[in-house]
């Protein structure tokens, strides 16, 4: 059984090819030429090298493929011109999608993300069921996400195709090359860079159960529905301070209101137009922690078997990989 992973040379795309190599799935994973392989070394896969964005490549990648993970996306809270994530997310989603459909393919698994869940108002743990307004969306990635899903949905009541959705929350743990947002908060903390906090929560998982939640999601998810994989619900400063007692480096922290932070942000951005180099702090970044994005994975739980670890075994996982990999200085 041959699976075609896209995205494998990132966090949760690598996360997933590992689990399914432990589950005897043949694997193909679609690569840009010029993507760090990092995490690719010393795993008996198949390369192909293709684009999200060169659609006559899709075509040739899922070709004798029985199942797709479609795990890629392009995850950043800041970006200069938003046309491209757009293209990612949303337009190269659907030429996957439907290349895989005309290939054939069995089973398609596609990771959304909680981004294009709905929050609730209480700030109580939001489900795969909570109404979700469009236009209160805050940011790029989000409003891709949210579109992109919208869009699979489509698809699969259109063409019935035997597809699942699966929406991680905040995956923490090792392989992190980039790193991705979440990463950068662990990799800041460790090197000292956090000294201020937004009161502001986060539902964190260990990316491989994130990852075998992929895996579940293949075996016993149903067609059409959709499955949050998160963890636990915490606040921010709770994450920070769990990281302090893993370094054994407690610091004291200034709670920002957010008012405070976006201008902070504006400018940060404003410098990043000419250093080209993604901001610390992004105005999208600081909108969403206006909310508290709290997630149930009880559906999970109840359909798939989904369970998680401990929160604080993902962020010693994560510190000793950037640990071992030259990033804490």
């Amino acid at each position: 059984m041959k699976s075609l992973v896209t995205g494998a040379t990132g966090f949760l795309g690598s996360a997933v090819m590992r689990c399914l190599l432990a589950a005897d799935h043949e694997v193909r994973v679609l690569v840009r030429p010029n993507s760090n392989r990092k995490n690719l070394e010393n795993f008996p896969i198949e390369i192909f090298e293709g684009d999200l964005l060169d659609h006559r490549s899709l075509n040739q990648a899922v070709t004798s493929c029985d199942n797709l993970f479609h795990v890629a996306a392009d995850y950043r809270l800041w970006v200069p011109d938003p046309k491209t994530m757009y293209a990612v997310n949303v337009s190269s989603t659907q030429a996957l999608i439907m290349a895989a459909a005309e290939a054939g393919i069995k089973r398609i698994v596609y990771t959304s993300s909680v981004a294009a869940l709905g929050l609730t108002s209480d700030g109580s743990p939001a489900n795969e069921d909570t109404p979700c307004n469009f236009a209160a969306i805050a940011g790029y990635y989000k409003r891709s996400k949210y579109q992109a899903e919208q869009l699979v949905k489509k698809l699969t009541d259109d063409y019935q195709l035997p597809l699942i959705i699966v929406n991680p929350s905040t995956p923490i743990g090792p392989c992190d090359v980039r790193p991705t947002p979440t990463g950068r908060i662990v990799l800041d903390t460790i090197n000292g860079r956090m000294p201020a906090y937004i009161n502001t929560g986060l539902n964190i998982a260990h990316v491989d159960d994130i990852a075998y939640g992929h895996l579940l999601a293949f075996q016993h998810g149903r067609y059409g529905e959709r499955y949050i994989l998160g963890g636990d619900n915490m606040m921010l400063l709770q994450i920070l301070n769990s990281i302090d007692e893993i370094i054994g480096v407690p610091t004291s922290r200034i709670r920002m209101p957010v008012n405070l932070m976006l201008p902070i942000a504006w400018c940060m951005e404003k410098i990043a137009t000419f250093t080209h180099t993604e901001p610390r702090a992004t105005l999208d970044g600081i909108r969403m922690a206006r909310k508290l994005m709290f997630f149930s994975s009880e559906k999970a739980h109840r359909e798939l078997g989904y369970r998680y670890r401990p929160v604080i075994e993902a962020l010693q996982d994560a510190i000793s990989w950037f640990k071992d990999n030259g990033y804490y200085k």
